[in-house]
């Protein structure tokens, strides 16, 4: 916040400021301190103009809003709390998509596989039922062959 202050106190001794400079620069204030008034508490164009009750035209106009952009740009800057959990809860989402995005393709995987798999069963079935059917009639075959023989039941066992 030292920052902001220094930026805004040379800004007042170099120029003259106007009741909307002095409105962009309380409104820069509030948002960096976490204090805002009307708006959710980041800090953009948007809700610096509004809490400081001015267009956004207005304040791009203001020699002002080039100030806080440099403010806003250097590194040791500290953005409002609010600030951060947006920026963690966009990075979040960037990675859900992420893992939906992978479930998706591994669901599509295992359809696919699947799909493959019931069709070896498929073929495994009828192949199957192919087998049986011939296995059925090589049995009738058989027996037909050995019409009239005596087979026996029990093999014949010697003392």
């Amino acid at each position: 916040m030292q920052n902001t202050h220094t930026v805004f106190a040379q800004l007042s001794r170099e120029n003259s400021l106007t009741d909307t400079d002095r409105a962009i620069m309380r409104a820069f204030e509030q948002l960096m301190g976490g204090r805002p008034e009307i708006s959710d508490g980041s800090v953009t164009v948007v809700n610096i103009a509004a809490e400081a009750g001015i267009s956004r035209a207005s304040y791009y106009r203001s020699f002002v809003a080039a100030a806080i952009k440099e403010i806003l740009a250097a590194p040791a800057t500290e953005r409002p709390e609010i600030d951060e959990l947006k920026a963690e809860a966009a990075q979040l989402r960037k990675e859900l998509r992420e893992l939906r995005r992978q479930k998706a393709e591994e669901t599509k995987e295992l359809r696919r596989t699947a799909a493959t798999y019931a069709n070896h069963i498929q073929v495994l079935t009828l192949r199957n039922a192919e087998l049986e059917g011939e296995t059925a009639a090589l049995r009738g075959q058989i027996e037909k062959a050995h019409e009239g023989t005596v087979r026996l039941i029990r093999p014949h066992r010697e003392p």
